[in-house]
């Protein structure tokens, strides 16, 4: 191969993060809306969308299935017209691991799907039986031959869906799917997720009859027309838990702009608890942080509306500083605690035990060489290297571009010091 580009940022501590910041579209809500373009064979204009290598690697896909896609600045248009393709390339497939909610509009399009395993994040086991028993419910046949899940439809028929588990991808898939099957679809115990609303409402906005999405039940009932549509998805709420944080084990003061707070009460009220003065607006958050932040009640993650899994190593950052001991138990992925050892490599007192991670706030944290094993790991190392006395260099950040758009450009501007430094092998 050619010459491999190892990038990592080089951080020097101490700073105060002060300012305002205008938060981007939710990668989480994009990635799903861009896989929907599919469906309804028009064009879908998609604003405010992120440059991640989650979302260019989603684009590279559509491109591949024979979509029309341009991207003019934060603006995403798709025509999925000229769709002649249901084989979802592998090598893509592998480098990110949501690629699997593209079977549900894939089938409802071309009533076939080919694909391979899904890759994504090294976080644990991420079965997607779930995904396979609700889409067998609605008449796909499925076979795995050679690595690969072959999946036809001869035709979907809406039917009851209750799902063992309320798994995003799983009640994504079904809500793109039952789009175009006949009849009512009913998704008994779907994931309440703002980012499941925003689906809803894209497809709503292309003509689809879908309602529920937040509640104990989504229907769907298939076959509308469907049309062009242009559609702004929610903003990111992981982003603005992530620079809270940074905000607040680093005493810092920061203005969230284009907010929906409501999406946040569980990241707010702990930042609450921990000391900080959180002020909630119509579109916007102000965090001014204490001199020191206090160790909050035991935390465990939970599908929402409870506390996300996607912000538990950034929570974990901020309380290695706190006064007190804060409990965290992981419930949703069983291997997301890689960050502990970089963590206490810095100078906290992290143990864990099985599923919980016992964290004994420290008066200071020291500079060290670290490195991202995941993206939200990655983000939580960047936090505490924002923290910590001296200066950080956190490797492999290809990992934290997967969900954050140049996370130097934002903290620099609030005031961090933090370099991408590129080097070759």
């Amino acid at each position: 191969g050619g010459v491999v580009c190892l990038e990592s940022y080089h951080i020097s501590g101490g700073n105060t993060l002060e300012g305002e910041y205008r938060l981007q579209g939710a990668k989480n809500a994009v990635l799903p809306i861009l896989a929907a373009t599919i469906i309804s064979g028009r064009t879908s204009r998609i604003e405010k969308c992120p440059h991640l290598s989650d979302i260019r690697t989603m684009v590279s896909i559509l491109r591949e299935m024979g979509c029309n896609v341009s991207w003019d600045g934060s603006e995403i248009l798709v025509d999925s017209s000229p769709v002649n393709s249901y084989r979802i390339p592998q090598k893509l497939m592998k480098e990110i691991r949501s690629s699997v909610f593209l079977m549900g509009p894939t089938l409802a399009r071309c009533g076939q799907v080919i694909l391979s395993d899904p890759g994504g994040c090294a976080i644990g086991k991420r079965p997607i039986d779930i995904h396979l028993t609700a889409l067998r419910l609605l008449g796909v046949e499925i076979k795995e031959k050679d690595g690969l899940l072959e999946c036809k439809a001869r035709r979907l028929k809406g039917t009851t869906i209750p799902l063992s588990f309320p798994s995003v991808g799983a009640t994504e898939n079904v809500m793109m799917a039952a789009v175009m099957a006949e009849g009512e679809t009913r998704i008994l115990n779907p994931a309440k997720e703002p980012e499941i609303i925003d689906l809803q409402n894209y497809l709503v906005s292309c003509g689809a009859q879908i309602s529920g999405a937040g509640s104990d039940e989504i229907r769907i009932t298939g076959g509308s027309p469907l049309r062009e549509t242009e559609y702004k998805p929610i903003p990111d709420r992981i982003e603005a838990g992530t620079l809270l944080a940074a905000a607040a084990v680093t005493r810092g003061k920061i203005l969230l702009k284009e907010a929906v707070p409501g999406h946040m009460d569980s990241i707010l009220n702990w930042l609450g608890e921990a000391g900080c003065k959180v002020q909630r607006g119509g579109d916007f958050i102000y965090l001014e942080a204490p001199d020191r932040l206090g160790a909050v009640r035991p935390i465990e993650t939970q599908p929402y509306p409870g506390f996300p899994t996607d912000m538990q190593s950034q929570l974990m950052a901020a309380m290695c500083l706190a006064k007190g001991t804060t409990e965290i138990t992981e419930s949703i992925f069983e291997n997301r605690f890689k960050h502990v050892s970089e963590l206490n490599k810095m100078g906290a007192d992290i143990q864990v035990i099985e599923r919980t991670a016992i964290v004994k706030g420290v008066e200071r944290l020291a500079g060290k060489r670290v490195t991202a094993a995941d993206l939200r790991g990655g983000a939580a190392l960047v936090i505490a290297g924002l923290a910590a006395e001296g200066n950080t260099i956190v490797e492999n950040i290809g990992q934290i571009d997967r969900g954050y758009d140049r996370l130097e450009d934002i903290l620099k501007s609030l005031g961090g010091q933090i370099e991408r430094v590129s080097h070759t092998d």
